[in-house]
C-alpha cells in the first residue's frame, strides 16, 4: 500500500495526432455526412444509392449531370444552349466573378442544364437546374434557357420535362430576373395550346419566383420527398398573417396533402414513373398532342 502510495504515477497515454502526411494518404471526399441524420456512410455507396441517404432516407441535393446520368438513357444527352453568359446590368460588385467561380466549380455555364435526350426510349426535352451554382438563382439567362427549351420541344414535338432546385430570382440582375417569370410562364402557354406535355418535377429547395411560375405550371406537377417548396419563407408569412404555420408547412407532404402536387416520388422511382406518364401519352408510337 505504502509502496503504491509513494511510487510515481504512470504517465498518461494520449491518441498521437495523425501527421500531415498521414492525412494526406486519405484521399478527400471518401465520406460523407449527411445534413440530416449526421451519420457517416462511403461517398461510392451514397452515388450508387442515387445520393439518397443509407440511414434516414434524406434526398440530397444532386448535380444537373448527375441527375443525368440517373434519369437519361445512357448517350441520349446532347446539350444546347451551352454558351449563353449572364452580364452583369446593374454593376453589381463581384458579380462576374462570382459567375466565373460557380462554373469552375459546376462544369456549368449556368443555374440550369439543358437539351434532349430519352427515358427508356421516350424522347424529351429536359431543363434541370442545378443548386449548387448561385443555388439555382433564376437570372436573365436561366429563363432566356428554359423558354428555348420549351420552344424546342414544340419544334421536336416531344414532351417538355423540368427539375427545379431554386432559392428563386436573382437579385444581382433586378427586374431582369424578374421579367423571367412571365416569359417562361408565357412559352409554356403557347407550349401547352399547342397539345404539350408538360411535366414538372419539383426538387428541395424549390422557392421564390420559380416556384410561382414555370415550376408550378406542369399539367403534371411531381416533387422528391420533403423538398422544400413556396414562395415567401416561413417567418415572412407567420408576420404577414400573424399566425404560427405547421411545422410541415411548404414541405412536398404538405402540398400534395393540399392538392398542390400530383405524387411526391421517391427518387429511385422517378425513371419508372415518368416512363409510365410518358407511354400514357403515347399512342401508336406517336405522341398524343
Amino acid at each position: 500500500m505504502l509502496k503504491d502510495l509513494f511510487s510515481k504515477p504512470k504517465k498518461k497515454k494520449y491518441a498521437a495526432i495523425p501527421s500531415e502526411t498521414a492525412k494526406q494518404d486519405v484521399p478527400e471526399g471518401i465520406m460523407t455526412k449527411c445534413p440530416e441524420c449526421r451519420k457517416i456512410m462511403y461517398t461510392k455507396d451514397l452515388q450508387k444509392n442515387l445520393k439518397v441517404c443509407l440511414h434516414c432516407d434524406h434526398h440530397m441535393r444532386m448535380t444537373a449531370y448527375e441527375r443525368v446520368e440517373s434519369l437519361l438513357d445512357g448517350g441520349s444527352f446532347v446539350a444546347f444552349d451551352e454558351k449563353i453568359a449572364s452580364a452583369n446590368p446593374l454593376g453589381f460588385p463581384g458579380y462576374l466573378e462570382k459567375l466565373e467561380k460557380d462554373k469552375v466549380n459546376t462544369n456549368l455555364d449556368e443555374a440550369v442544364l439543358t437539351g434532349t435526350g430519352s427515358i427508356n426510349g421516350l424522347n424529351v426535352v429536359i431543363a434541370i437546374m442545378d443548386s449548387h451554382f448561385r443555388m439555382g438563382s433564376m437570372g436573365s439567362v436561366v429563363g432566356e434557357k428554359i423558354a428555348r427549351a420549351i420552344e424546342e420541344a414544340a419544334k421536336l414535338e416531344v414532351p417538355f420535362l423540368i427539375f427545379t432546385a431554386s432559392g428563386g430570382a436573382r437579385m444581382q440582375e433586378g427586374v431582369l430576373s424578374l421579367m423571367q417569370m412571365a416569359k417562361t410562364s408565357a412559352a409554356l402557354k403557347m407550349f401547352s395550346d399547342k397539345g404539350g406535355l408538360i411535366i414538372s418535377f419539383m426538387t428541395h429547395p424549390t422557392t421564390g419566383g420559380v416556384s410561382a411560375s414555370f415550376a408550378s405550371l406542369g399539367d403534371y406537377n411531381f416533387a422528391e420527398p420533403k423538398a422544400l417548396i413556396g414562395f415567401a419563407g416561413r417567418r415572412v408569412i407567420e408576420q404577414t398573417i400573424r399566425e404560427e404555420l405547421p411545422d410541415d408547412f411548404q414541405t412536398a407532404e404538405f402540398l400534395l396533402e393540399h392538392g398542390q402536387l400530383d405524387a411526391v416520388i421517391h427518387r429511385k422511382d422517378i425513371k419508372e414513373k415518368l416512363t409510365i406518364v410518358l407511354e400514357i401519352h403515347q399512342q401508336e408510337g406517336e405522341l398524343v398532342w
